[in-house]
């Protein structure tokens, strides 16, 4: 490797979210998805090279900007999109708000694929609108499978306007397959339901598997639908605030865009842009690759150590994203608690943080989620504590 992800950088004492809001120092954090790696050198540059710049006004996106997104999408992922059907916000949250704000009324439901990331129910209800849950079925090969007949009778709902898809999802590891996003595309075009879909993880990718952008699947999936994407995840930058909205529907496009004014997201910093075009360049390719088959290793390394030492628990399998979903019933009904109490007692007595399941929906109780995105070393450390509380 080119790259040192081993490296220990501290965060503690940094105004980190992720690192300073637990009450004690010694606590592990394994829970926030951004990563503990610094980000890749190619950006790190960019960004010195802007900042000694001195000035940092209003920003004006540069059409460079909108090339370099659309560039790599159409070589990395075989997906070409028009210059005029993106838009630009500050992050996806915002993003997908202002979608809803542009498409829902009050009392229209937003149809999610459960468990799913918690935002998702924070942003539907903020705008008025009311959740419907379709929950994920664990299949024999121990994945999330989509409940067909129960995500079209769903669909069906009259009320239902929208769907929510997390592609990969957040916090199952899925990557949803061509044919999986074919036929989401269809049941939502039928029953007349926007496909909204979140791609913010699309490029932490395990090997064997490949990312597919929702739109890119047909010429009706693309009608049909509004994709949000960011490099904030992929490359650590999410702090910078910087993402996209692609939309080829002109009228819904406007609507979007009334909406992101109204929210008054509509400007981002200096270096969102600077930091964006830097990553999507072929260093940052390289970087990004070999952060992939590090997170890879991370994941290996989590199963053999759970199956050695927990094995009373059961890893979901990790196709996309750094985040592991753990199946921790059984050592629930040992200690007679639910996802959140174990939770809290792992900060309390273990000193370390994952996120609880139950966050993620009611599908998501009796699971933990855990931050693969840390130096090796941190995670072993984290997963010894873990061991040796269950031990105790």
């Amino acid at each position: 490797m080119n790259y040192n992800f081993d490296e220990i950088i501290l965060r503690r004492g940094t105004d980190c979210y992720k690192w300073d809001c637990a009450e004690d120092d010694d606590v592990l954090p394994l829970w926030v998805a951004d990563m503990d790696f610094k980000a890749a050198p190619c950006i790190l540059n960019a960004l010195e090279k802007r900042l000694q710049h001195g000035v940092f006004g209003y920003e004006k996106v540069p059409e460079r900007y909108y090339d370099a997104v659309r560039t790599w999408f159409l070589q990395r992922h075989n997906w070409r999109f028009e210059r005029q059907w993106m838009l630009y916000t500050t992050g996806v949250v915002p993003a997908l708000s202002a979608i809803l704000r542009a498409v829902v009324m009050t009392g229209d439901k937003v149809l999610l694929t459960t468990p799913v990331y918690n935002c998702f129910f924070s942003c539907v209800r903020n705008n008025g609108a009311e959740v419907a849950e379709s929950p994920l079925l664990v299949g024999d090969d121990g994945m999330y499978h989509i409940d067909w007949d129960d995500f079209e009778q769903q669909c069906a709902d009259d009320k239902v306007v929208a769907y929510i898809l997390c592609n990969p999802q957040n916090p199952g590891g899925r990557v949803w397959t061509k044919d999986e996003l074919a036929r989401i595309g269809d049941i939502c075009r039928r029953n007349h339901v926007l496909v909204i879909s979140d791609e913010i993880h699309n490029e932490l990718i395990m090997p064997g598997h490949t990312y597919t952008p929702f739109a890119s699947v047909s010429k009706e999936n693309e009608a049909g639908c509004v994709v949000c994407t960011s490099a904030s995840k992929s490359f650590n930058i999410a702090g910078l605030q910087m993402a996209n909205i692609v939309c080829a529907d002109p009228a819904l496009r406007r609507r979007i865009d009334r909406a992101i004014n109204i929210h008054e997201t509509c400007d981002v910093n200096p270096f969102g842009p600077v930091a964006t075009i830097a990553a999507y360049s072929d260093e940052g390719a390289e970087w990004l690759d070999e952060l992939c088959e590090y997170l890879h290793g991370n994941y290996v390394y989590l199963c053999q150590q759970l199956a050695e030492h927990l094995p009373m628990l059961h890893v979901m399998p990790l196709e996309g994203t750094y985040l592991a979903w753990v199946d921790c019933k059984a050592l629930l009904d040992r200690l007679h608690t639910d996802s959140r109490g174990l939770e809290e007692r792992l900060v309390r007595e273990a000193r370390v943080w994952f996120n609880e399941g139950s966050m993620y929906g009611r599908a998501g109780e009796g699971y933990l989620r855990i931050n693969l995105a840390c130096p090796r070393s941190t995670l072993a450390e984290a997963l010894r504590r873990f061991a040796d509380f269950v031990a105790s």
